[in-house]
Formats: structure tokens, C-alpha cells, sequence
């Protein structure tokens, strides 16, 4: 099947769900289901800079929801935590289809070094995390005999890289408390028993599952776009895809100017055009693959939080903006919660766009992130060729909207 750029490009967007309007109102768990069953994973990001990803994810394609909603969701079981795409939210129906992952990691495969090591030479602390675990949810704070922090910025006591291991090999299973906390509990305890009762299915066949969700929540991919949705291994599926075309459950496609060959979910939705706008996560599942928004936008993105502030191009929290299906500007935004406004630190717009429309367009869905982290008001205070224009965007608005600083 052939495609052209743009409708491949609007199929991606309709497939992650900005081909609809966000519904009117406070969004409930009926929405929030709806999202996690089109998305497939939801990226989690501890960074609370502007609001952290997962809850900029849904705000992006929900709007205004109650900050709670990922809680409410896994509290129902109708979502689970897991090593899905990086630490995720996924929807509980592929917890059979993620046992495979589990089980590579009570064998030590597949897991970061520091878990299999402790897996292997320290079986005694891990039983006895685990058997904490069994007397009472806890966080890992709680763990007793935990040991001596390492150091580094990622220091950790053999006891929290104990309770990882136990996470990652499915003995554990996790909810977010109040403060981001991850709280372990055990599998029978936290999850529905219908799931938990579910048969394992082969490990070829929960693959397969896997790359027909990833390839319905990105409409039209590559074999790298499948295979990264939920951090598969390359070789290993490059054959289910061709049995999967076989199968009739994807479709071949080609795309102009893709050099690698597609794959098209057959139920890929194909809007005439996108509209709307949307602010998007660094950690959006629509542009988590730089070299897919590359292609398919000509957007290049690269997050610079662990970049120096000197070498820092766009900024330390940079949220592309999505306009009527284009990328078209990127902003750097910080959430200042004493004084109750949303800072844009520098704004940049792409190449060859159009500044006044864009600007307005941007100020508006400002404003409304604002509203729903709880702040009132917008402060454009930073650089970047988009600044001036927004800032005057923002006070014809009435937010206070100042002028750049550089």
C-alpha cells in the first residue's frame, strides 16, 4: 500500500488520538480508559518542572481532568505499572503479553546489571524483601536492612535495587501514592484476579500482540517504530512482522520519503485534516522516537535537561506545540507555584511560520495548562524568536504577559 508524507502523517496523529476534540468538562475514568487503550503505554517521568509527563500526556489529549485520574485508573484496575516502555502505566489487558519480560528477569535476563547481580549473589536479601512485602504494602523506605546508599546521583541501597528486581520480575507490583512514592504490594493483592488468572500465552504470540498494539497506536510505523513502542528486540521480531502481514493483521505500506518500509494498522483511522492544538510531553508516545518525528514532521527534538545551561539550545523543559497537525514552535516552560504563574523561559517557532497566528494559537493552550496546574496566570520572561509575538498574545489575553529579556 502506498502513502503519501501527509497521510501518513495524519494517520499517526488520529492513531494517538489528536485527530478528536478533547470532550467538554471534567474528563472522568471513562476517558482516561479510552486514552490508555489507543495510546497502548504511557510514559512515566518523575520531573514536576511544568506537571510530570504521564499527567501532560493525558492533559494533552483530555484536557482538564482531575490530577488523580492515573491513581483512580490503577486503583480500578484498569491500568498496572511495568517496564513497558521505559517505567510505564499500561493498560492491565497486556499484563499476559508482558510475562515473558518477568520471566527473562527471574532468570537475571534482560534487566539492568546492578538487579541481576543482587539477583545472583544476594538471593537471601531478596527473599527478605519480598517477605516484607508479604506482611504489608510499603515503600522503599520502609524496607528494613536495607544498607549503605552508594554513591552517585543515582545512589541506591541494596535493598531498593533488591525491591527493583523483585518489581521487574513481576513478585512485586507498584501504585503512586500522594507524593509520587511507589508503594509495592503483591500481584494478588493489587491486581484483578480475572487478569491475574489470564493463561501466559507463548512468548512468539505475546510479541505478537505487542507489535499489532504498537502498530495501532501509531497508525503507520517502521519495523524500528513497532519494535521501540514497547522496547522489543529487533531481530527477534522482524519475522513476527512479516507473519503478522501474512496474517492480515498489519497491512505493508510505503511511504514517500521513508526509506525504510512501513507497516499500517488495517483499522488506521484517515482524517481529511487535523486540527487543534496540543502541547506534547518530552516523553509523548507521538514523538518519544526522535527519528519518527523527524520524518515525519521534519521536527528535530532532543530534551536537554541533562545538557549544561550553557550549551542548551531551546531550553531545559521543552514542549513542542502541535497545531493543526504541524510541529510548529517549542517552549520552555517551568511552573512557578509560589507565585501562581505558568513562566514561559524562552519560546521558538520553526522555520518559515507564521509568528502573530501561532502566538495566539499558544497563548491560548498556555493559558488553559495553566488553569489546570492550578496557576493563575502566564509570564513570558525568556528569549527565543517567538517571545515577542507571545508576549503580546498573552496580555491582549490579560495574562502578564512581560516583555523578553533577551
Amino acid at each position: 500500500m502506498h502513502l503519501t508524507p501527509d497521510v501518513a502523517r495524519r494517520i499517526a496523529l488520529a492513531a494517538q488520538g489528536f485527530a478528536d476534540r478533547r470532550p467538554s468538562g471534567m474528563c472522568n475514568r471513562h476517558h482516561g480508559r479510552r486514552t490508555f487503550d489507543r495510546v497502548g503505554v504511557v510514559q512515566i517521568d518523575s520531573v514536576n518542572v511544568v506537571a510530570r509527563s504521564q499527567d501532560l500526556v493525558l492533559y494533552s489529549r483530555l484536557g482538564q481532568h482531575r490530577t488523580d485520574l492515573i491513581s483512580k485508573l490503577t486503583a480500578a484496575g484498569d491500568v498496572f505499572e511495568y517496564w513497558a516502555h521505559e517505567a510505564s502505566h499500561v493498560p492491565m489487558n497486556l499484563h499476559p503479553y508482558l510475562r515473558w519480560r518477568m520471566e527473562d528477569a527471574m532468570h537475571g535476563k534482560g534487566m539492568w546489571g546492578s538487579m541481576a547481580r543482587i539477583r545472583a549473589e544476594e538471593p537471601a536479601l531478596v527473599a527478605a524483601v519480598l517477605a516484607q512485602v508479604r506482611e504489608r504494602p510499603m515503600t522503599v523506605g520502609m524496607i528494613e536492612g536495607a544498607g549503605e546508599r552508594s554513591h552517585g546521583m543515582w545512589g541506591r541501597t541494596p535493598g531498593k535495587i533488591a525491591m527493583e528486581y523483585l518489581f521487574w520480575s513481576g513478585q512485586v507490583t507498584a501504585r503512586r501514592g500522594r507524593n509520587f512514592e511507589r508503594w509495592y504490594d503483591l500481584p494478588e493483592r493489587a491486581l484483578p484476579a480475572a487478569v491475574l488468572e489470564r493463561p501466559t500465552p507463548p512468548r512468539a504470540e505475546a510479541l505478537k500482540e505487542l507489535l499489532v498494539t504498537a502498530a495501532r497506536s501509531v497508525g503507520v510505523g517502521t519495523s524500528g517504530d513497532l519494535v521501540d513502542y514497547f522496547r522489543l528486540h529487533g531481530p527477534t521480531c522482524r519475522p513476527l512482522l512479516a507473519e503478522l502481514v501474512d496474517e492480515g493483521r498489519l497491512l505493508a505500506a510505503e511511504v514517500d520519503g521513508w526509506k525504510p518500509p512501513a507497516f499500517l494498522h488495517p483499522e488506521a483511522q484517515r482524517p481529511r485534516r487535523v486540527g487543534g492544538t496540543a502541547l506534547l510531553s518530552p516523553f509523548d508516545s507521538l514523538i518519544w522516537e526522535r527519528d519518527r518525528a523527524e520524518r515525519i514532521w521534519g521536527f528535530r527534538y532532543r530534551i536537554e535537561i541533562y545538557v549544561p545551561r550553557p550549551k542548551r539550545v531551546h531550553g531545559y523543559y521543552v514542549l513542542p506545540f502541535l497545531l493543526d497537525g504541524e510541529l510548529v514552535a517549542r517552549v520552555d516552560l517551568k511552573a512557578e507555584r509560589n507565585a501562581r504563574v505558568l513562566l514561559v523561559q524562552a519560546a521558538w517557532a520553526e522555520d518559515d511560520r507564521d509568528h502573530e497566528r501561532i502566538a495566539g494559537e499558544l497563548a491560548t493552550e498556555l493559558l488553559g495548562l495553566a488553569s489546570f496546574l492550578g496557576l493563575d496566570g502566564l509570564e513570558v520572561v525568556g528569549r527565543g524568536d517567538l517571545a515577542p509575538a507571545l508576549a503580546g498574545a498573552a496580555r491582549s489575553l490579560g495574562a502578564a504577559g512581560e516583555s523578553p529579556s533577551g
